[in-house]
């Protein structure tokens, strides 16, 4: 449905994008992951037409963004961080402003609005003008002009921002929903909604593509090796033969115990090799009770973590300098400007 070739963006001496290239297939939600000042943001404009490429091409579903911008731009719908908002509209003339510039036929417009009003819940506020309603409400109505027109891609910023507990539950629903006739690409930092929601991950660091796949899949890559907690009832030195005898165990580590007469220790295995019941007939061959047995899976954060850890091994998150930051939020304000200017004209 979309695809990316070595996508290069410039400002000035700063590269924003670095030779990126990844395939987004169809039906599927995708979550696009990364530090601040990673290129996210970039990319994803890139990919709708609001900015140029330095180098590169990007297909979105078989037409070339840069060559035949309106084709491209049909098939995408997408809300970015802050929703381009006319706040001295109502909701409803806002709506129907929108239908007009994606074209949307006439005869389906009203059906079409009524219908993203009441996926997105913002039917009882399609009277009022968009400057007195909350954040909340405000990213919804954000939301239900990317809807419209029911584009076959759908890209999403930050969608949940502002957003209380239970209308987050609601825009996840929505986003699944969705994904059952749309593709999804969903920018988020919060772990929880990626991980809730999304069927692929693609992790950028300084504008390149650092890891890629399932959750289940950079779990297992991120980790490298099967880890299994252990809490063995019995004497440490029996349970150190025992441990010593299992096979594809290439490290251990002996933890202090939390309950008298028991042994704590974290197994690091073969990632091939599933050692769990191996290690459950082994200890009960001996009489070894297991008192408590864990495989530890890496959870979202932990992988993010890893694969944007800069060359000392340092846990942090990498970003750019904030000059670079200013200087790249500029560049962006002025071209969508004039991209937003030639659209009107047009």
């Amino acid at each position: 449905m979309i695809e990316v070739k070595n996508l290069v963006k410039k400002y000035g001496n700063h590269v924003a994008v670095n030779n990126l290239s990844f395939t987004v297939e169809d039906g599927q939600v995708y979550g696009f992951l990364g530090p601040n000042g990673a290129g996210k943001s970039t990319t994803m404009n890139m990919i709708i037409g609001y900015l140029s490429a330095t180098e590169g091409e990007i297909l979105v579903d078989g037409h070339d963004v840069f060559e035949e911008p309106e084709k491209a731009k049909k098939c995408i719908g997408y809300l970015p961080e802050n929703p381009p908002l006319y706040v001295d509209m109502t909701v409803y003339e806002y709506l129907t402003f929108v239908a007009e510039l994606k074209k949307v036929p006439k005869k389906d417009r009203m059906s079409q609005i009524e219908k993203v009003m009441k996926m997105t819940h913002i039917e009882d506020v399609q009277g009022r003008l968009i400057k007195y309603l909350s954040k909340g409400y405000r990213q919804r109505v954000g939301l239900a002009q990317a809807i419209l027109g029911f584009p076959k891609i759908i890209i999403l910023d930050e969608p949940t921002v502002g957003l209380d507990p239970k209308q987050i539950i609601e825009i996840r629903k929505l986003i699944t929903e969705l994904s059952k006739n749309h593709t999804i690409i969903l920018s988020s930092h919060i772990m929880q909604e990626i991980s809730a929601v999304c069927d692929h991950i693609l992790i950028i660091n300084k504008g390149q593509l650092v890891a890629e796949g399932s959750p289940e899949e950079l779990a297992e890559m991120a980790t490298g090796s099967q880890e299994v907690s252990l809490r063995i009832k019995g004497e440490k030195s029996k349970v150190e033969k025992v441990i010593n005898a299992l096979k594809h165990i290439h490290r251990k580590e002996y933890k202090e115990t939390v309950e008298e007469g028991t042994v704590e220790v974290l197994l690091f295995a073969d990632q091939e090799h599933d050692i769990r019941e191996q290690v459950f007939y082994s200890f009960a061959k001996e009489n070894l009770p297991i008192l408590h047995m864990h495989a530890i899976v890496k959870s979202l954060e932990e992988v993010f973590l890893e694969v944007t850890t800069d060359s000392k091994g340092e846990k942090k998150l990498l970003a750019h300098k904030e000059t670079q930051e200013t200087a790249e939020e500029k560049a962006t304000s002025v071209e969508l400007e004039k991209s937003i200017e030639k659209e009107s004209e047009e």
